[in-house]
């Protein structure tokens, strides 16, 4: 199982927020480099850069801080918040983006997200399927749309999507635990799907569980920030799992 920290921007500094909620704003860097540094220098190969200023605004905006941290480190960046455009993707990859995630154009624009998918490939292209209560959440989560998380997951595997990110927004920066039961039943209902769960990751056990659930990355954010686990605990993690991997 990958681990892929993230880093949530607001003008230009890393912060975090508690269920998506912009009020409960916390700056814990005014460097995303130190912090990206720090992750590589740990021995992590991937990182969930999100770009909340986009996701309010509907268009990318620290495309910038993307284009630092990909010049600057060798880390895998899968980009989102905000990708509205054709023009919007292609800054992203143009800005060094190895991964671009729609959540809200998946919803709002599907015509758009299937040329996305179409144009650029399926591996480069992650589907965003972040859930309040089991229904799709869109623009920044400040709206619930009409959809059910898993027909809108199976849906877009129709059309070539591997890779989706899962959140239960519920469960985003409240550091109680990820939601291990959507993500099973999320498993169960769909067949050969690179599942990366996302949100509420708060101690170091919760990582065995969500590999052996079967998620193919696991997303964590304040966990780290907070001291809940450590970029030693995820260095040691990852050595392990190529060590067992090798043999």
């Amino acid at each position: 199982m990958r681990i892929i920290p993230a880093i949530d921007i607001i003008d230009g500094k890393c912060v975090r927020l508690s269920k998506g909620d912009y009020n409960t704003k916390k700056i814990y860097n005014q460097n995303p480099l130190e912090v990206a540094k720090a992750f590589e220098d740990n021995g992590i190969s991937y990182l969930h850069l999100v770009d909340l200023d986009g996701a309010k605004a509907s268009q990318i905006i620290n495309y910038k801080v993307l284009e630092l941290l990909a010049n600057k480190t060798n880390l895998k960046i899968d980009f989102g918040g905000g990708l509205k455009s054709d023009n919007d993707v292609k800054i992203a990859f143009n800005s060094g983006a190895n991964q671009i995630t729609g959540g809200s154009i998946a919803v709002k624009n599907p015509e758009l997200f299937t040329q996305w998918i179409e144009t650029y490939g399926s591996n480069k292209i992650i589907l965003g399927a972040d859930a309040n209560n089991g229904k799709i959440a869109i623009s920044g989560w400040l709206e619930e749309s009409n959809q059910t998380i898993i027909p809108f997951i199976q849906s877009y595997q129709k059309k070539g999507i591997n890779y989706v990110i899962s959140t239960d927004i519920a469960k985003d920066g409240m550091l109680q635990g990820p939601s291990f039961d959507l993500y099973k039943d999320i498993i169960e209902n769909t067949k050969d799907l690179q599942l990366i769960a996302s949100g509420g990751i708060s101690t170091f056990e919760e990582l065995p569980k969500l590999a052996k659930i079967g998620c193919e990355g696991v997303i964590i954010g304040k966990a780290i920030y907070e001291n809940k686990i450590s970029l030693k605990q995820l260095a040691n993690y990852i050595l392990n799992n190529k060590n067992e991997y090798a043999n």
